[in-house]
């Protein structure tokens, strides 16, 4: 794959307190492999879609206790250039850039609105080998209750052009508000925004939503509850792809969707 312009979604893993039962539930719902786990690392371990790398799981370090949750990378050319940025429009650094052997340099982020994202400047290791196809990364959304927020930060760190979708004469979209940034023209979407409304319980803070491409929405469903993961939205039909939002048995939040089974016209956007 060739390399991964700035501020595109190249990378994504998650920390288990329970490795071997996340690599179970994964390899069942989204039919991952996993390599050998990397002991120099941490035990990071590479999740693998028809042998082509994908994503990574990791136990927590040492001593610590965070909730399990996925994190979303995005592509820099200099990580501590985009440190930079990032405090500068008010985000907040969680790990500054930390160099990791000779695969690349990564930083751990928060941005103003409290969504936690990583940072990830490509060496030996570049990020997504498949995308958009069952069992690998597809999309992402900014799930926010203060837009004005995350709408200012991101394009401060990254080269975004920023749309703003039109609701349109559709019911389910009335007062909706979602925006879509891309890089290097709106034909290259990389990231959405989605401001929370009531339906959201308000001790959720902001998050990034990673959405993995499967087959069959309704049978990822099934088989994450079939292990003890909850549905907290959908299956839903939708111009993109029929997607449902789950959490596995450990908690973390991701949403499944099959790109194949499209339903009406795509809404409009504007230059926001």
């Amino acid at each position: 794959m060739s390399e991964f312009k700035e501020g595109a979604p190249c990378w994504a893993d998650a920390m288990f307190a329970d490795v071997e039962g996340a690599k179970a539930f994964y390899a069942d719902v989204l039919g991952w492999t996993f390599g050998e786990a990397s002991s120099e690392f941490g035990n990071y371990t590479q999740a693998y879609s028809g042998g082509k790398a994908v994503a990574a799981v990791v136990p927590p370090m040492p001593g610590g206790e965070a909730p399990s949750q996925w994190c979303l990378y995005f592509a820099s050319p200099d990580a501590a250039a985009t440190a930079e940025k990032i405090k500068a429009a008010g985000g907040e650094l969680i790990m500054e850039p930390m160099q990791v052997g000779t695969f690349g340099t990564m930083l751990i982020a928060k941005e103003p609105s409290g969504a936690v994202f990583g940072v990830w400047q490509p060496d030996e290791h570049k990020g997504f080998e498949k995308m958009g196809e069952p069992g690998s990364y597809a999309w992402a959304e900014v799930f926010t209750r203060e837009p004005g927020k995350a709408d200012a930060f991101l394009p401060k760190v990254f080269p975004y052009g920023v749309q703003k979708m039109e609701p349109g004469d559709d019911p389910e979209m009335a007062g909706m508000d979602f925006k879509i940034f891309h890089v290097g023209g709106p034909e290259n979407p990389v990231l959405g925004r989605m401001k929370m409304n009531d339906d959201f319980p308000p001790e959720i803070p902001s998050y990034i939503q990673v959405y993995f491409a499967v087959p069959d929405c309704d049978e990822a469903v099934r088989k994450t509850q079939a292990h003890g993961g909850k549905l907290h939205f959908g299956p839903m039909d939708s111009p993109f792809g029929r997607f449902a939002a789950v959490t596995d048995p450990q908690g973390a939040a991701f949403a499944v969707i099959d790109m194949t089974k499209t339903v009406g016209e795509m809404p409009k956007l504007s230059n926001a």
